[in-house]
């Protein structure tokens, strides 16, 4: 079968940190031959589509364990898909980042193979554990399918942020990277939520949008991403202590998404700053 890879996707995909075997895959069944068909794709998107641009890129290391940790939107994950393009097609030297994907997505056989092969893996601690320890960076939406879901009215309002995150980068010394994504609230502007549907599919939810499907806009997006942050810690520290962390990684996601808000003229939503 021929395979039509963009000549710029298959040289950054040629430096990329992923130690692939004579088979093209890694030890997580991330195939080089998917990661080069996908990135193609979403390089057009992130390119021609979406007009994506990347702000301060150069923060992500250039080696070594990272968590990413920003707010989620967009019904079909638009955000990870750009924030995984940026990572690859962006930085110096090109990062391969991996995501914790919903538990419900992997009860799909077309899908749970498909996000296997691409390096994305269910959201269980074992798996991310494993990953920071082998020095890779991982992709973290704190809000969930909580995120994914708002309806238009509620965008750029943050759900809460689960703290296992927050636990699993004390016990691994890992920094956290936060980063705002501006767009995909409006690429995908939801309504509201067939859920006699959604229980039927298994799913979360079942979008609706002015238009029905939920299909994305040609919305301009951005990336904004911030500088690393560490707390100190082993994982085993009380509830309000993780929480308080986990507070300080929520609102620097919040400046971030109003710097980029405001860059289009627009004003973050107030927020709730409760327990995460």
């Amino acid at each position: 079968m021929v395979q039509i890879v963009d000549g710029r996707v298959a040289e950054q995909l040629a430096r990329l940190d992923v130690p692939f075997n004579r088979y093209g895959y890694d030890a997580y069944g991330t195939s080089r031959a998917y990661i080069s068909r996908w990135a193609t794709i979403a390089y057009w998107f992130y390119e021609n589509y979406f007009r994506v641009t990347t702000h301060r890129v150069h923060l992500i290391p250039d080696a070594g364990r990272g968590m990413l940790i920003g707010n989620h939107s967009g019904a079909i994950a638009i955000d990870g898909s750009m924030v995984l393009t940026s990572l690859i097609m962006e930085h110096d030297p090109p990062r391969m980042a991996h995501g914790m994907v919903e538990k419900f997505a992997y009860k799909q056989p077309f899908l749970s193979n498909m996000f296997n092969r691409l390096g994305q893996l269910t959201g269980v601690p074992g798996n991310a554990e494993r990953i920071l320890n082998d020095e890779r960076l991982l992709l973290v939406f704190p809000e969930g399918a909580r995120g994914t879901g708002k309806l238009y009215k509620d965008r750029y309002r943050m759900e809460r942020f689960g703290t296992g995150f927050m636990r699993l980068a004390l016990s691994t010394g890992t920094p956290i990277i936060p980063f705002a994504f501006i767009g995909g609230e409006e690429a995908i502007p939801q309504v509201m939520h067939i859920n006699w549907l959604a229980k039927v599919l298994g799913t979360p939810y079942i979008p609706v949008t002015p238009y029905l499907a939920p299909l994305p806009l040609p919305v301009k997006c951005d990336i904004y991403y911030g500088e690393p942050m560490h707390f100190e810690g082993d994982g085993t520290e009380a509830d309000e202590v993780i929480l308080s962390y986990v507070d300080l990684v929520k609102r620097r996601v919040a400046e971030l998404m109003r710097e980029g808000l405001e860059a289009r003229g627009d004003a973050l939503p107030p927020q709730t700053w409760e327990s995460p």
